[in-house]
């Protein structure tokens, strides 16, 4: 699907971005174009990979000259490009506002304008009833990358997205920050032990958003089901993998943390196709003739949801199995075993 195709990936020296762009580096994918602002990661990954297949666009997205600069050509777009901690957009909310709810208009005004054939949108279960600067930016990058499918025809430029939960040892989530306290002897830090996070690896984020591109319609949300765990839990199982003792002290939540995430509000789970692993919740399609809306409401709401505390709740046990499955917690312990020889 992807053969002699150009692909390119908004924050593409990411996390996600590395991800994606090793999965399909070695397809028949025609050229991915990785766009970020971040020279010096640029100039790592050039120098990582030497491949010809590469190309690095300097840019940001809050710019939409510099995105239509790297637009010419391009037949996919994974736009992964956002503002993703917390703490920071807390502080900082307006920045928030600027890429991930203006950097999308920018990105998706220049995709039609230069006719790409999909554009998938990455989302957060931070989204789903946001409480934070952070999910409420994400919220309202949904909303305008919905509101601009309806602006096209799929035809010419389909527009979707995909929302999924936390992504294990991705760059400033909570898992290396523990193995980095396990391995300087420090207490690990948790907010509180009852907080449940879903877990997914990069890989599974990639299907997800793969699935999308498959099967998703324009203006969907494509959500993939996953497990989820205590952060008590979470702690005691690196513990146990690493074969350490440190304290677990815990810190109260900070700044905009809730005590679990939802992947799907009630109003969503009302309309959301289950798809096996996954779910679509399709586009709101109504237009603004609400008059005919007054005599005949919408479908009674929901009273189920889908998050983080009625999910698969993965035991210890389980949650090791799940953290051998990455490479990084691979890596660490060997390089434990390494040093300790």
């Amino acid at each position: 699907m992807f053969k002699d195709k150009t692909l390119l990936i908004t924050g593409g020296t990411g996390s996600f971005g590395n991800a994606v762009m090793e999965r399909f580096l070695h397809t028949e994918v025609k050229e991915i174009r990785i766009f970020s602002r971040d020279e010096k990661k640029q100039d790592d990954m050039r120098k990582k990979y030497k491949h010809e297949k590469l190309k690095f666009y300097i840019g940001d997205v809050r710019d939409l000259a510099s995105v239509k600069n790297a637009m010419h050509g391009v037949d996919y777009i994974f736009h992964a490009a956002a503002l993703k901690q917390v703490p920071s957009c807390e502080f900082f909310p307006l920045e928030a506002v600027k890429t991930n709810i203006f950097g999308t208009d920018n990105v998706l005004t220049a995709a039609i304008s230069y006719g790409v054939n999909k554009v998938i949108c990455l989302s957060t279960d931070k989204a789903a009833y946001p409480i934070n600067a952070m999910g409420i930016s994400k919220a309202m990058m949904e909303k305008v990358f919905v509101a601009k499918s309806k602006t096209i025809p799929q035809e010419h430029t389909l527009i979707c997205g995909t929302r999924y939960g936390n992504v294990m040892a991705s760059r400033g989530s909570v898992i290396p920050l523990f193995v980095e306290q396990i391995k300087k002897g420090m207490p690990i830090t948790i907010t509180d032990p009852k907080m449940t996070r879903f877990l997914m690896s990069l890989e599974e984020a990639v299907e997800l958003v793969i699935f999308a591109f498959q099967h998703a319609e324009a203006g969907d949300i494509m959500v993939q089901k996953a497990p989820s765990c205590y952060i008590g839990d979470l702690a005691q199982a690196l513990l146990e993998l690493f074969n350490a003792t440190n304290d677990i002290q815990t810190i109260g939540t900070r700044h905009g943390e809730k005590l679990y995430e939802t992947l799907l509000t009630r109003e969503e789970y009302l309309v959301a196709e289950d798809l096996g692993g996954f779910f679509r919740v399709p586009a709101d399609n109504r237009d603004l003739n609400y008059d005919k809306y007054f005599e005949k409401g919408d479908k009674k709401l929901s009273t189920e949801e889908y998050n983080s505390h009625n999910t698969q709740i993965l035991t210890i046990d389980e949650i090791k199995e799940k953290l051998m499955e990455l490479d990084y917690i691979q890596k660490e312990l060997m390089a434990m075993k390494v040093t300790t020889l």
